[in-house]
């Protein structure tokens, strides 16, 4: 609880109204000398405690004669004086922090911080029987300011009671290697999940902003061990990741050429059976002609077919039926001059 500024004002002021008070009873003057004096500083007492001022970040807390009546936005602003109305100022537009194992010592462009005697704070046991020094820090923005400073006491001090009990109940659900390596995100939104829950039931009027893991190590005299254990899981992650990454290049690039392959064949097959459909339609027209006219469809055969491969030949003789000799004759259309015809 923080009472108002003014309001310390007021009974800094008290304070200097009776020390006056008290000089002047050592002097005795008259009486309503004493008592218009003592109105007059009574007066100056009731103006100045009769007003007070709530900065940006902050929100009043108004109690009359005990009793809450409202809340006092950031301004200047006026209650009853003489202990009427009491304000309290509570932070509730800034996020605030509890540290847990570790503390700043000093904030700033360079932050500096102390885990001097704090390892009762961080030294948590696992599931599976291990230790682990976890340093982290709870952030937090009081909701309802009359809840925060009303609804229990030493709010901050609950937080943080809370705060450790959560984490050591998360943690000590989960192993070591977890805790240290690969769920530290999991575990701090479990956290987080789990203690505003605690706290709605409290009803102490705090919004969790977030629970972060700081920094998570094992103990120094098993530090080096552990060490080499995880250099050993990155450089194992590291394998698998470069063999994804060969198995994703080389894969695609032999289903490509599987399929090119299978579509040349299917290419080649479709020509070949084409080409053979029309071998066996141009045999059949053939043989329909023949069939109307044998000896002209066969002369006309055998003269397409010399007229094909006569050209390809490099001397050609005619002779006479019996074999025995070569005939004088021109050179046929088509043939080199001078070659004889066989």
């Amino acid at each position: 609880m923080q009472d108002g500024q003014w309001g310390r004002d007021g009974d800094q002021l008290e304070q200097k109204v009776m020390e006056i008070i008290n000089r002047i009873k050592g002097k005795k003057p008259p009486g309503a000398l004493f008592a218009a004096l003592a109105i007059v500083l009574l007066l100056l007492w009731g103006g100045s405690s009769s007003y007070y001022k709530v900065n940006t970040e902050e929100t009043g807390v108004i109690l009359r004669f005990g009793n809450f009546i409202g809340f006092a936005e950031s301004g200047l602003h006026f209650k009853l004086p003489f202990g009427i109305d009491t304000v309290y100022l509570v932070k509730t537009g800034r996020v605030l922090k509890e540290e847990f194992g570790f503390r700043t010592v000093l904030a700033g462009v360079r932050t500096t911080y102390t885990k001097k005697d704090l390892e009762d704070e961080s030294l948590t046991l696992t599931g599976d029987l291990n230790v682990s020094d976890i340093e982290w820090i709870v952030q937090y923005q009081i909701a309802d300011p009359f809840k925060f400073i009303f609804g229990i006491k030493s709010p901050e001090e609950t937080i943080r009671d809370i705060s450790e009990s959560v984490v050591r109940k998360v943690v000590g659900n989960s192993n070591v290697t977890d805790v240290l390596t690969t769920d530290r995100a999991m575990l701090a939104s479990a956290i987080e999940t789990e203690l505003q829950t605690i706290l709605n039931n409290y009803d102490i009027g705090v919004r969790i902003v977030t629970v972060k893991f700081q920094d998570v190590n094992p103990p120094d005299p098993v530090k080096a061990a552990f060490n080499e254990v995880n250099e050993a899981e990155q450089q194992k992650e590291s394998l698998i990741f470069q063999a994804r990454e060969q198995y994703n290049r080389e894969i695609p690039k032999a289903r490509g050429v599987a399929n090119s392959t299978i579509l040349e064949a299917e290419g080649y097959a479709v020509e070949r059976i084409n080409k053979a459909q029309g071998e066996t339609r141009r045999f059949l027209d053939l043989l329909t002609e023949y069939r109307k006219a044998p000896e002209v469809t066969r002369k006309r055969l055998y003269l397409e077919t010399l007229e094909a491969v006569l050209p390809l030949l490099d001397e050609i003789y005619v002779m006479d039926p019996k074999g025995t000799s070569a005939l004088p004759i021109l050179p046929l259309r088509g043939t080199p001059k001078g070659t004889a015809l066989q």
